[in-house]
């Protein structure tokens, strides 16, 4: 009898479009010396993939860690919307800590930036909103000489974000000025912006007189984009250009 891996794993593999898997290797940067050189797709539908998750939400810590091991994306993908699906239902303290744990410890397999963006706000951010006066991982994360670490450190701030606390983004973003790559300057960007957005702009404009003559053009674009045009016209004429890898 096939056992719950097996059993997703061939699901997953029976879903998939070759034609599909083609374009998003190229999409998501596979080739070699891009960042997500060695990724493998199949080709599916995210839609399609949480359908296949919530089906499969009951697979152990050891099927989801087997199943982020794997250099095909999906299967990670599948894994990391159960782990969160796992943490959003789990009602104890201890064991929302433990699925954090396990995230943490399987950082390196969480290695391309929609499996980042899909997780890290959702279990990390949360759970250090929620339980963590000093989210002091987030600036440990922000150092990191891993990207998908550094950007997973401003994206988990967008917990933080949603519920109108706007200091961890603009710390961490303030750390991640100098970062040279661009998938870095996206990320911190789109933070800066919701930041904006969702408490009201004066505190970003702080940000911003204080940083735009030297934060990356790409940062700079991302979180002015919900500005009037002039404050946007006087923004850029100071903004350096990005570093694209």
């Amino acid at each position: 009898m096939a056992t719950g891996l097996q059993k997703i794993q061939r699901e997953l593999r029976s879903r998939a479009d070759k034609r599909k898997a083609a374009i998003l290797q190229r999409f998501f940067k596979t080739g070699p010396g891009e960042y997500g050189a060695g990724d493998i797709f199949l080709g599916l539908p995210v839609p399609l993939q949480r359908q296949i998750a919530k089906k499969y939400s009951h697979l152990s810590r050891l099927c989801l860690h087997s199943l982020l091991k794997s250099k095909i994306h999906e299967f990670r993908l599948v894994a990391l919307l159960i782990l969160t699906a796992q943490y959003e239902s789990a009602i104890s303290l201890d064991a929302k800590k433990k699925i954090v744990g396990f995230y943490l410890k399987n950082t390196r397999f969480i290695n391309n930036w929609d499996l980042v963006d899909l997780s890290a706000y959702k279990i990390l951010g949360d759970f250090l909103l929620r339980f963590q006066a000093n989210p002091i991982i987030l600036y440990k994360l922000a150092r990191s000489s891993n990207l998908w670490e550094r950007r997973m450190a401003v994206v988990a701030t967008y917990a933080f974000i949603k519920a109108g606390r706007t200091k961890e983004v603009f710390l961490i973003a303030g750390k991640l000025l100098e970062d040279k790559h661009d998938l870095i300057h996206k990320a911190t960007g789109w933070m800066l912006r919701e930041a904006g957005k969702r408490t009201g702009a004066d505190r970003l404009k702080r940000f911003l007189d204080k940083h735009h003559k030297t934060m990356p053009r790409t940062a700079l674009r991302y979180a002015i984009e919900r500005l009037s045009p002039a404050e946007k016209r006087s923004y850029l004429s100071g903004g350096k250009l990005s570093l694209r890898l």
